[in-house]
This record gives C-alpha cells, sequence and structure tokens, in this order.
C-alpha cells in the first residue's frame, strides 16, 4: 500500500478565527476550500504561544517544558530528536521552507546559532548550504516579519537571482534603507514578497518529488500575519476598517484577574517589572491608548495580510492538483499561536492565556480518509503534529514523544483523542511563569509561586470576560480542575522507552 505524502503549511500568529468559511468579513478562499474538502478541528491549541517553543514542539512531538526551547531567545539543541529524521529513515524526502526560528537572533560560545547575526545575512554562506537541519535535508530560511532588518538566508538570495538587485530598500537598517514611519503598506512588489518565495520554492520541490516518485514530509512556513502590520497594494486597501467588527476591552474584565492584567488598561501601562533583564521584553502590549481609526486600519492590515497569504497557499494546493499529488497527500493548515488585536484591551501576544492567543485554525484534508466538510469539536494540540503524522505514514512513533496519535480522530473513526490540551508560557523565572489546562468546557491558569490564577468557563462564558477563581460559590470547581491540572502533567512526562523487565 502506497504510503501518503504530510504537506504541512503554516501561518505566524493567525488568529482561530480569521478563516472566511466561518467569518464573513474576510476572504480566504483557498483556506476556504481546506474546510470544505477537509475536517475543521474548531478547538485546536498551541503548547506555547510564542514561536520557537511551539515550532521546536511541532517537530518533536514533546513540550517546551520537556525539549528545552522554553521561551524565544532559547534554542532547540541539536542533539534533540525530530520527526524529520523518522521520516528519513523510512525513506522519506524532508524540507523546510520559510520560517523555522528554532534559534535565536544572537548566539552565544556555548549556544551558538544558525539563525543569527552576522552569519544570518552571509549569503555566500547560505548559497553552499546543505547540512541537515533538525531533521529536515533542505531547507530554505529566512527569519523576516514583513520588513524587519534580519532579511538574508535564502530569502535574499532568491530575490537577487529573480531581478531583485535593490531589495534592500524594502527592509529596515541595518541591511535596508526603508523609512520606520511607512505603516500599513509595503512598498515591496508582490513578486518579490516571501509568501511568493515560499510558494514558488515549495512548488518546486513538489516538482522534484513527483519526478523522482519519493514519499516527502514538507513543510511550508509563512511568516504572515505576524505583525508589523505591513502588506504590499492592493492588499492594504482590500478592506474597509469601518466595516470590520473590532474587538475591545469590555468595562471591568479585568477586576478580578491577576494584577498585569489591569496593566493593560491604564494609560501608560508599566511592565518594567515583567521585563527580562538584559533581553528586552516581548508582547504586554495594551490597545486601548490607540486611537479608533488606527485600531480599526490595524485589523484591516492584518485581514490584508491573511488574504494575500491565502492566494499563495492556494498556489501551492493547485500545485497538488497539478502533479496528481492530492489525494496521496495529507495537508494540514494551522498556525503556531494565536493573536490579539484588541480581544480583552490586548494587542499582539503575551502572558495572557485567552483563547485568542493560545486557539488556533486547524484544518486538515486527506481525500477519502478524513471526511470533507466537517467541523469537529476534537481538542488538538500542536504537539500531537508529529505522532499523529507517524501513524497516519505507518512509521512508529518514538517513546520519548509526548503528543498523542490524533489518527482516529482525523479519519473521524473515535469521537476525540484527548480530554484536555495544556500550554505553557514562561519568560525568566522571575517573571511570568503559567501553564493552562483546558478541557471541554473549562479553562484553569496557574502561575509559579502565586496564588492568583484564572477560571473561565467556556459555555457560558465563551468570551472569557467572568474570572471564576476567587469566587467562594467555585471553591469546588477550582479544587476539581487544580486535580485535573495535576492528572494532565503527570500524564504528559516523557518515557523514553518502555519497561523491559522487572528489575
Amino acid at each position: 500500500m502506497q504510503k501518503p505524502n504530510i504537506l504541512l503549511i503554516t501561518s505566524d500568529q493567525q488568529h482561530w478565527n480569521t478563516i472566511g468559511a466561518f467569518n464573513p468579513e474576510i476572504s480566504t478562499p483557498n483556506l476556504d476550500r481546506l474546510v470544505k474538502e477537509g475536517t475543521t478541528f474548531a478547538r485546536a491549541y498551541c503548547p506555547n504561544p510564542t514561536c520557537t517553543p511551539t515550532r521546536a514542539s511541532i517537530i518533536t512531538g514533546m513540550y517546551p517544558s520537556q525539549h528545552g526551547a522554553w521561551t524565544l531567545g532559547t534554542k532547540l539543541l541539536e542533539d534533540r530528536h525530530t520527526v524529520g529524521e523518522d521520516f528519513k529513515q523510512a525513506g522519506y524526502r524532508t524540507a523546510l521552507v520559510g520560517k523555522a526560528h528554532f534559534q535565536p537572533l544572537h548566539g552565544t560560545e556555548e549556544f551558538p546559532s544558525l539563525e543569527s547575526y552576522p552569519i544570518l545575512q552571509d549569503l555566500e554562506f547560505w548559497k553552499k548550504f546543505d547540512d541537515d537541519f533538525y531533521g529536515f535535508e533542505h531547507v530554505e530560511l529566512a527569519r523576516n516579519h514583513t520588513n524587519e532588518a534580519h532579511v538574508g538566508q535564502h530569502y535574499a538570495i532568491w530575490m537577487e537571482e529573480n531581478g531583485c538587485m535593490n531589495w534592500r530598500d524594502y527592509f529596515l537598517p541595518p541591511t535596508g534603507t526603508m523609512d520606520k514611519s511607512v505603516l500599513h503598506k509595503w512598498p515591496i512588489p508582490e513578486k518579490y514578497h516571501y509568501n511568493t518565495w515560499i510558494s514558488e520554492r515549495t512548488n518546486a520541490l513538489l516538482d522534484t518529488y513527483k519526478q523522482s516518485g519519493e514519499n516527502f514530509f514538507l513543510w511550508a512556513s509563512f511568516f504572515d500575519p505576524h505583525p508589523d502590520y505591513l502588506v504590499p497594494e492592493p492588499w492594504d486597501t482590500m478592506y474597509d476598517p469601518d466595516k470590520l467588527t473590532i474587538p475591545t476591552v469590555t468595562p471591568g474584565e479585568h477586576d478580578n484577574n491577576p494584577p498585569h492584567f489591569g496593566m493593560t488598561q491604564l494609560d501608560d501601562p508599566d511592565f518594567s517589572h515583567l521585563r527580562e533583564t538584559g533581553r528586552g521584553i516581548h508582547g504586554y502590549h495594551s490597545h486601548v491608548k490607540l486611537p479608533p481609526s488606527e485600531r480599526k486600519k490595524l485589523v484591516a492590515t492584518y485581514y490584508g495580510m491573511i488574504s494575500m497569504m491565502d492566494k499563495y497557499i492556494g498556489k501551492i494546493l493547485d500545485k497538488l492538483d497539478d502533479l496528481g499529488l492530492a489525494d496521496n497527500t495529507i495537508v494540514v493548515f494551522t498556525s503556531d499561536h494565536g493573536h490579539f488585536f484588541g480581544q480583552h484591551g490586548l494587542q499582539y501576544k503575551g502572558g495572557f492565556h485567552y483563547e485568542d492567543l493560545i486557539r488556533v485554525p486547524f484544518l486538515v484534508r486527506y481525500p477519502g480518509k478524513v471526511p470533507a466538510g466537517r467541523v469537529s469539536g476534537a481538542i488538538q494540540s500542536l504537539v500531537d503534529l508529529a505522532p499523529t503524522f507517524l501513524t497516519m505514514t505507518g512509521i512508529p512513533v518514538p517513546h520519548a514523544m509526548t503528543g498523542v496519535d490524533q489518527s482516529g480522530a482525523w479519519t473521524a473513526q473515535q469521537d476525540k483523542a484527548r480530554d484536555h490540551a495544556i500550554c505553557e508560557f514562561r519568560h525568566e523565572p522571575t517573571t511570568i511563569h503559567q501553564k493552562t489546562y483546558v478541557d471541554e468546557r473549562y479553562k484553569i491558569t496557574v502561575y509559579y509561586n502565586q496564588t492568583y490564577g484564572e477560571i473561565f468557563d467556556l459555555q457560558e462564558d465563551p468570551n472569557e470576560l467572568n474570572n471564576l477563581w476567587n469566587k467562594p460559590e467555585f471553591a469546588s470547581l477550582k479544587t476539581e480542575l487544580l486535580l485535573k491540572y495535576a492528572w494532565a502533567e503527570l500524564g504528559k512526562e516523557s518515557m523514553p522507552m518502555p519497561r523491559i523487565w522487572h528489575a
């Protein structure tokens, strides 16, 4: 029996409710196509709401607290076992095109990073790079979110090969000349945008695999709609800001929340006590200080970034069809984590485990195996991708992987494979360190060395406005959820080998 191929397509920082099939305010015809031809999993969660930890979980099948890349600025150590190694051993070709972010922007002598300065912008190095990278035998990498200064690697090489010798004009210093005051409209021509690069290079690899007749595990890793909010024309004007629903804070909703929630609503919020010494901070951005016109424009640009990305996802799906590979390829679309664009008065991301941030879009298509047009409430976690991919292709799952096999839930042979998800987040130990347990109805968030926390009833309070943590009438519920969380932590302990004898 022919083994299936795996095509994983990911966005970066995409809110779960930004697919046109479920949100009429946004247009995503190609993601809608996956919705129609596959199954939508409406309760999918990331294991950490930041890039490096979750991306490392995708390829290791382990939680950040287990594989070690626990926050941004850390790296997935090279000795960690990855799913690409299992696929290679089974005769698959493995490749990643786009964003990796398994390593930080700056390395040290003890922890060097291939995704760091100055090697990041050494194009001659990347032209010759042919090493295995975390189980991917072939990689074509970049590091940018829109016009960041980090541009280099294979994306810059591709731009030059396609005649864009002035590519530095579209990026910020130190390599570029673009003015930081440019907002919303990115002057880079669409033909040189990284969406174009990712789809073109992904399709070139599909051509190669078709010609060779080899199975493949291929990850097309898009950068958008991660801020900064910039998109080329005509996508920058695709949406009328005044016609969009703009989320905002509900007065009083943070009154019963942990202290760092309330600060987001101050005119001049001070997050200095959450700052990582010497290493900056990400997230913890307030939405309330933005003027209404800018709030609307940010959402319009964010949606434009998603719609443009959708166009190039469509080019990849079309290529699968043209090559006759679609029927034997498992396609999964998801995002590494969610995004705030006004919900609860928040912007971007941070130590707030609302559904907006930890829940992700999740679509699975496998013709004849995964039901078409189905919407499932079976809880998914991105840590489950690796073991599920292996099971679906008949490859043994390493004992150390702690994600669960979702193949039965994907094919609708079982209602669900898990009854909860765990999401982790931490900076330095002196700042925010939290974990969230979420089941079919409730979620509880606990903080290291703190007596405060959150409990939300997602059935009765889907917008998470009423924190039940300190309410006496829910004391027994708190005890029950704390126990379930403890059980969940025990249940996800890694077991690198089975017990093979009595002593």
